[in-house]
């Protein structure tokens, strides 16, 4: 490893040791996983350090610039110009950025104690995998509110957990949609718009990845942890949502309570300037983001990012838990439905209630019929 005081003496070197410490650093942060030596997931950082020059006349990596691979190189095709987002994102205003906080909803009964204490244990997890130490780990009796840690993660932790969580975080709505979507085929019945939310929940969690990636990419050990993490996560998942569609929907809810607090506490660290590189305002959000979020200008920063990535997760916090308080084969889905008359007060914000809504509050109380009634909710597939 390089020591303190190479790292200070970097620019007294001649040019051709400078160029020979520069190629053994950039080889081992962009080509290798450091196992044993600094985390046990490692990505490669070379576009972090590439993209924040040194006082040397040379980058901190040796790669050129017209070296370093595009991580998403733009198909040419004789006809087709671009592929626009299948579902464009609504936006927020800066009111709903800033509004958005860490919040938990407590267990109440069986199911949810058993959801809660999953996602405790894949907390546990992530947390070993991606080499976060005790003291740099949250009051673990309010582990999903409170922020403050005696030490902060390093950029390159961060991008290791944040890479980590993305990749699963895909998963759940993409499998609740697919079964949804079978189920509707195969009983001949309207779905009343859940597939939808699921589906869109997916893509707005891959594109959180594919942002990331083009920051920094992962090694191969990496790359084997999600092989094998989405592996068993997929195959769970399907499962449980054949059993019991309600607690699946509060795991997601309590998994994206982790997302929500894991992306305030990083704002908060940038915020606080324990994120130098990310801190830096000349560091802005890649052209992917700026894109799918419409990212204005003067507000591209990486804190601008993850402000905006918190409130998805925010969103589908909200959503999975409302979801899960409604009847699963029955209900519509509150968040794409349109109100009767009078009634647009009840039509939920997902973002500004952790705990998300109780079905009274969302559907109403239904009162015994009288009578034939028309058949309900066919507004929507």
């Amino acid at each position: 490893m390089m020591s303190l005081g190479a790292t200070k003496n970097i620019c007294a070197c001649s040019p051709k040791q400078t160029a020979r410490l520069g190629h053994a650093v950039g080889l081992a942060l962009y080509q290798g996983p450091l196992i044993g030596v600094a985390y046990p997931a490692t990505v490669r950082l070379a576009t972090i350090f590439h993209r924040q020059p040194s006082p040397c006349t040379r980058s901190f990596t040796t790669t050129p610039a017209h070296q370093l691979r595009d991580v998403f190189p733009r198909k040419d095709t004789p006809f087709v110009r671009k592929t626009p987002p299948a579902w464009k994102h609504p936006g927020y205003t800066e009111e709903e950025l800033l509004s958005v906080t860490p919040g938990h909803r407590p267990p109440q009964g069986v199911g949810d104690w058993v959801a809660w204490k999953l996602v405790r244990l894949a907390r546990w997890a992530t947390d070993l995998a991606t080499g976060i130490k005790r003291d740099q780990q949250v009051d673990m009796k309010n582990p999903t509110t409170s922020l403050a840690a005696e030490k902060p993660l390093t950029e390159a932790q961060w991008l290791i957990r944040l890479i980590f969580l993305e990749s699963i975080a895909g998963v759940p709505g993409m499998v609740g949609g697919m079964l949804r979507h079978l189920h509707s085929l195969r009983r001949l019945k309207r779905d009343n718009g859940w597939i939808e939310t699921l589906l869109e929940e997916s893509y707005n969690e891959r594109m959180h990845l594919l942002t990331l990636m083009t920051i920094s990419e992962p090694g191969w050990f990496m790359k084997t942890m999600i092989l094998g993490a989405q592996g068993v996560f997929f195959n769970a998942v399907f499962l449980s949502y054949l059993i019991s569609p309600r607690i699946t929907h509060r795991f997601v809810g309590y998994l994206e309570e982790e997302a929500v607090h894991t992306y305030t506490r990083l704002i908060r660290e940038i915020e606080q300037g324990a994120l130098p590189k990310w801190s830096d305002p000349a560091f802005e959000a890649p052209e992917i983001a700026v894109t799918y979020w419409k990212l204005p200008e003067g507000k591209r920063t990486m804190r601008d990012l993850f402000l905006y990535i918190r409130a998805d997760e925010a969103v589908h916090r909200g959503v999975n838990h409302t979801l899960s308080n409604l009847k699963q084969k029955e209900d519509p889905n509150p968040f794409v439905s349109e109100y009767k008359a009078g009634q647009e007060g009840h039509k939920p914000n997902a973002a500004l209630k952790p705990e998300g809504y109780e079905r009274e509050e969302v559907i109403g109380v239904e009162s015994l019929p009288s009578g034939p009634s028309p058949k309900p909710y066919l507004h929507h597939a």
